[in-house]
């Protein structure tokens, strides 16, 4: 198996952050589909599916990048943040 936290620093951090980034807006996104089916009176199964499936994708991107160690991990949620941030941004300019 691979040492995962054996890897150069150079490379693991700006891979987690890229990942985390990517996490964070494929999580965001489902959220808000999952919220547009709640208010619109959508399949609750599909949006049970999507609850489950985004909580499953960031759990398993995080122990990846717990595998890496410390570091790499305060990366990943760096980009995850990151994404929020972005998509927030996004939000209020469509919305206003």
């Amino acid at each position: 198996m691979i040492d995962l936290a054996a890897l150069p620093v150079s490379l693991t951090l700006p891979s987690c952050f890229v990942g985390g980034l990517l996490l964070g807006f494929i999580y965001f996104r489902a959220l808000r589909l999952t919220a547009d089916l709640v208010v619109g009176h959508g399949n609750p199964l599909l949006g049970l599916a999507l609850a489950l499936g985004r909580l499953a994708l960031l759990g398993v991107g995080f122990y990846v990048a717990v595998l890496m160690g410390a570091l790499a991990l305060l990366a990943a949620f760096a980009g995850v943040l990151l994404a929020k941030f972005v998509m927030v941004r996004l939000t209020r300019k469509v919305g206003t």
